[in-house]
């Protein structure tokens, strides 16, 4: 993707969607923050059936700890990996408590001291939640970045860096989840909707008319 494509495929982004929003849902920074933690490797509509039960009876990291390990594994049962989530989650409660006053820290350093919470999920916590620039690339925006010529990378943090320099300050707060919807609806992995794209004018893996 040549530089001079970048602002319009985020402009066409930006106007069919103005406010983007994750499709986790949470109602406070410590469950956007566990509702992260769980979502590797599973899809944001099993992670959202589970924590519909579990978040009105653990919302605080002092509750999910009451709640204890045995309790938050039946809960989190139908989610991929759910055992080893569940112990990183009890122990991200206890240091959350015992380090941050019970509350989730602004800082990537800090953050990402905490069991299971890795660079993505930092990202993804400091600009939900804080509203910075991040970039959290995961598999839906590595593909996009990669097959658009967005930011070409051979992994996540060559895409994620790629896309700080490349994404204009305008779109930046926003972007991730712009190419996270994207990849999920409609960039998809085994059968990509080019004729459908609203950005295929700009990418460089979409047919062109002969």
């Amino acid at each position: 993707m040549k530089s001079t494509d970048i602002e319009p495929f985020f402009a066409t982004l930006q106007r069919a969607n103005p406010h983007p929003v994750s499709e986790l849902e949470y109602t406070s920074v410590f469950e956007l923050l566990a509702a992260v933690l769980l979502s590797a490797q599973a899809t944001d509509a099993g992670v959202n059936k589970a924590t519909r039960r579990l978040f009105p009876r653990a919302g605080t990291p002092r509750r999910m700890l009451a709640l204890g390990l045995p309790a938050l594994t039946e809960a989190i049962r139908s989610i991929g990996l759910y055992r080893n989530k569940a112990k990183n989650l009890i122990e991200t409660c206890r240091l959350l408590i015992e380090r941050h006053g019970g509350t989730v820290p602004r800082s990537r350093e800090a953050l990402q001291a905490l069991p299971g919470v890795g660079r993505k999920t930092a990202n993804v916590v400091l600009n939900v939640a804080f509203g910075e620039p991040t970039m959290a690339v995961d598999t839906h925006v590595f593909r996009v970045a990669n097959r658009t010529g967005l930011a070409p990378g051979r992994n996540e943090l060559e895409v994620e860096n790629t896309l700080l320099e490349r994404v204009p300050g305008p779109y930046r707060v926003d972007a991730h989840h712009w190419l996270i919807l994207h990849g999920r609806y409609v960039c998809k992995a085994r059968a990509p909707l080019c004729a459908q794209c609203a950005v295929a004018a700009w990418c460089d893996s979409a047919p062109r008319p002969r």
